[in-house]
């Protein structure tokens, strides 16, 4: 007969926080690197074409040369790109004004180190490198969530393949480091949650072993304190850079800090702490609070190095012509208030834009993905650069896989009823995501915006429908696991045909004009 004493062994503790071990075993990672080898194939071959500035890497591959160059972003010519493409780039001596930080443009900048400015491959290859690490990372988050090395495999493939995953790790925008970083911070979360849990367990059960039973009545009263939190920390460090490439972050960061204190207070419930709400307000919200917001916001203002420390950046002098007014500003550095008068700018200009767009979209629009964004569309008449029948195109269209796209849109609605209904974390924190990605831009219902804004969120829908793939396998108990298997290989056998099918229109290849009208589903993605 087991006793109250029973419950605080750290194998008890440890089996109701944790639940029973996963041991992957070698399969843990040769399924995660094959299919991060297949999707560095898909986003390697071929990066230099087109040979041309493509879409907004007109701002961000040129701000990205200035940076090497200057440290800052300068200001260009008009009409500069076709010079810059044939390895001629001239900027002018004058700063420019960005409303991005700088982080982005600095990963790209790396790419132009190494394999120079005047090829595509040098201004797309950390896109590249940011999005063949995330079916790495997605392969490994879903394994160790449904703990599956199967289940794994399927996530990192099924993103390995998307369109629009693929297409803006071809690209040299910087939404692909925003998706990059924020996908890293949930996974050093996920390694917090596992930590701070084991933590618990062993010093629950430490002191029950000193009573010769269970915790002393005053510990169980707020639970003990789980001290040094590496993880987490880590997981500011990347919120950080993720706002270091696109202030979009900061949605993320207050959903990601909201997340770990709640799992936090969960865990004390589990274990039997009777203050579980405050305890995790007390004891690890606080703390939580400086590793996310207050490591972030350093990691953040780091980014801003080349800016602070050269002297000629846009609105670097700011400081010099508006001395200080209040008694607090006199406190802070007249770098750092140049630096905040930036910022309130760019949160102007970013509230205020409303300027037309012809592939604009409303965010409404996006779960049913109405209106895809296209970067390239050249087209040839017969015998024009090889066109091998009347008209050709060559095209690169930011058009998600449909069969993922339409079915992870269905797999957040599934996310709902197994959050509310089986109280299921994972569901809720991938709903937490896709409102970070999705909902927030509601908020700014007149603003300019486009549909590339969801890859933030895009390795989060493929986790949502490997989720629901999961609980489809596991309907009707073991005797239908084989027949469900099956389909779940079916949906990712057709998600993969979607994927070769659409591939032409993702990568710029020259096809007949009447197969690119063929792939244009709906007269909004022309």
């Amino acid at each position: 007969m087991s006793t109250p004493a029973d419950a605080y062994t750290d194998a008890a503790l440890r089996l109701r926080l944790l639940g029973e071990r996963f041991h992957p075993g070698h399969w843990g990672w040769i399924v995660p690197l094959a299919v991060t080898v297949l999707a560095g194939v898909l986003r390697l071959i071929r990066l230099d074409h087109p040979h041309q500035l493509i879409f907004d890497e007109t701002y961000y591959v040129k701000d990205a040369f200035t940076l090497l160059q200057s440290g800052v972003e300068m200001n260009w010519p008009e009409d500069h790109n076709e010079q810059f493409a044939a390895g001629n780039p001239q900027p002018e001596n004058t700063p420019e004004y960005v409303v991005h930080p700088p982080l982005g443009k600095w990963l790209i900048a790396l790419g132009m180190a190494v394999f120079g400015a005047d090829n595509g491959t040098g201004w797309r290859f950390s896109a590249a490198v940011a999005g063949t690490l995330s079916v790495l990372l997605t392969a490994l988050i879903a394994q160790r969530l449904f703990r599956s090395v199967f289940l794994g495999g399927i996530a990192g493939l099924l993103l390995a393949v998307e369109g629009h995953h693929l297409v803006m790790s071809r690209t040299g925008l910087l939404d692909i480091f925003l998706s990059f970083f924020v996908l890293a911070a949930f996974g050093a979360l996920l390694l917090d949650r596992a930590d701070g849990r084991r933590r618990l367990a062993e010093r629950l059960a430490a002191a029950a072993a000193r009573q010769g039973g269970a915790p002393p009545s005053s510990l169980l009263k707020y639970g003990p304190w789980l001290g040094w939190r590496p993880w987490r920390l880590v997981a500011g460090v990347l919120l950080g850079a993720a706002c270091g490439v696109k202030l979009s972050g900061l949605a993320f960061m207050a959903v990601f800090g909201l997340m770990t204190v709640l799992w936090d207070m969960n865990a004390r419930r589990v274990a039997g702490i009777r203050h579980w709400v405050r305890a995790g307000v007390t004891h690890d919200g606080l703390y939580a609070f400086v590793a996310v917001v207050g490591v972030g916001a350093a990691t953040y203002l780091a980014t801003w190095t080349g800016w602070l420390v050269t002297g000629n950046g846009y609105n670097r002098q700011w400081h010099t012509t508006h001395p200080p007014q209040s008694w607090w500003e006199h406190l802070v550095p007249g770098p750092l208030r140049s630096l905040g008068d930036y910022h309130r700018q760019s949160t102007q200009f970013h509230g205020g834009l409303s300027s037309g767009h012809d592939y604009a979209s409303n965010p409404w629009t996006w779960p049913f993905m109405g209106r895809p964004t296209s970067f390239y569309y050249e087209g040839y008449d017969d015998g024009a650069n090889g066109c091998p029948v009347d008209t050709c195109s060559a095209a690169i269209t930011d058009l998600a896989n449909p069969v993922i796209w339409w079915a992870g849109t269905l797999a957040v609605l599934a996310l709902v009823f197994l959050w509310l209904g089986r109280r299921d974390w994972r569901a809720g924190a991938f709903l937490g995501v896709y409102a970070a990605g999705q909902l927030v831009w509601f908020l700014w219902p007149e603003r300019t915006m486009f549909f590339f804004y969801t890859i933030a969120y895009t390795p989060f829908l493929i986790l949502a429908l490997t989720l629901c793939l999961g609980a489809l396998m596991r309907f009707g108990g073991h005797a239908n696991r084989r027949r469900n298997t099956v389909l779940v290989l079916a949906f990712v056998a057709v998600a993969v045909a979607a994927s070769a099918f659409f591939m032409p229109v993702w990568t710029g290849e020259m096809i007949p004009y009447e197969q690119w009208r063929l792939r244009m589903w709906m007269s909004s993605w022309i």
